[in-house]
């Protein structure tokens, strides 16, 4: 158990319920402290979406694609994603055991919609909810008391957490970012015209050549291209790279330290671990003085205006992990 004044040092603000819960302030704690708990969540949440949708087989894209069975089953996949990335041990009553204390973990794709069982009542359980619509999600530890919930009116007789005590949720990230499902944000037109061709070569072209300056999932790509050799369709001798550099279009991976490197010279986002990015650009000019530059095959390179005619692109670097 860790000493009250670390709570006080995090500058945590509880009611008085909560500062007196110590059980539930140890599982906090131990979920802050873990090595880059916050992105590997955010991962694992994203990870799961893009396991329900399943776009390489099916082409889905959007959770409303989904069957009634498939999203029921989200809770319980999102259970067992968070279980084998943080190695969490089962729990004795509950789904986990988190700094000596039993767990349940509950996911919702609605805020507020956490389906909680009779049997949780007394336990912690950590509410979870993400929404690809608005590309946010939060995580939170609630103490299942029954003043708090709302009686169960379904068969199952699970209870909900009423709104105005949703402030006895102790919160681990409020409103976090999301990866982006790009396809599911993009403009109807784009979409269809990224879908619409029959070769998937050409719709992971059209897919370069429409999201450029945003980082572009892996699974966004296996979604798109519907293939089992993808990230072939990607590289040059004959992928999108060669396709589109007469265009004057780079796509970075995020995969290599020398794509990486490229993105930040550009100044744009830094693609991370399987994620692309995109862009065309065009040689220094006197116009581009103060843009942010990248030297690549003996020239200096920008991210292309408007004003800029087409040309073919650089090479990029060799792959460097």
């Amino acid at each position: 158990m860790l000493p009250i004044d670390v709570y006080a040092a995090q500058n945590i603000a509880l009611p008085d319920e909560l500062r007196r819960d110590r059980q539930l302030l140890d599982v906090h704690a131990q979920l802050m402290r873990t090595e880059r708990s916050r992105e590997r969540f955010a991962s694992v949440l994203r990870d799961t979406i893009d396991q329900l949708l399943n776009g390489e087989a099916t082409g889905r894209y959007d959770w409303e694609q989904l069957s009634k069975t498939e999203r029921t089953h989200a809770g319980t996949l999102v259970e067992i994603n968070l279980q084998r990335e943080f190695r969490f041990t089962d729990g004795d009553a509950m789904d986990y055991r988190i700094a000596d204390v039993d767990v349940d973990c509950k996911y919702s794709q609605n805020f507020g919609g956490w389906m909680i069982p009779p049997e949780a009542k007394g336990h912690v359980c950590l509410l979870v909810w993400a929404s690809d619509y608005e590309s946010r999600w939060s995580a939170g530890l609630f103490r299942v008391r029954e003043a708090w919930l709302n009686q169960g009116g379904n068969r199952d007789a699970k209870l909900t957490v009423k709104a105005r005590h949703r402030d006895k949720i102790h919160w681990l990230w409020r409103d976090a970012e999301l990866p982006e499902n790009v396809l599911l944000h993009m403009s109807t037109a784009d979409r269809q015209a990224v879908l619409g061709p029959r070769s998937g070569q050409q719709r992971l072209n059209e897919l370069f050549r429409r999201v450029q300056k945003r980082p572009i999932s892996r699974n966004v790509v296996r979604t798109v291209a519907q293939q089992k050799d993808y990230m072939k369709r990607v590289r040059g001798n004959g992928g999108s790279r060669s396709a589109l550099k007469p265009e004057g279009i780079l796509i970075m991976g995020g995969d290599y330290e020398s794509h990486r490197s490229v993105a930040e010279q550009l100044g744009l986002l830094t693609p991370g671990e399987g994620e692309f990015i995109s862009v065309r650009v065009a040689k220094r000019r006197p116009h581009h003085m103060g843009a942010p530059y990248v030297t690549l095959d003996d020239d200096a390179w920008v991210v292309a205006t408007a004003d800029d005619a087409p040309g073919t692109a650089p090479s990029l670097p060799s792959h460097t992990k």
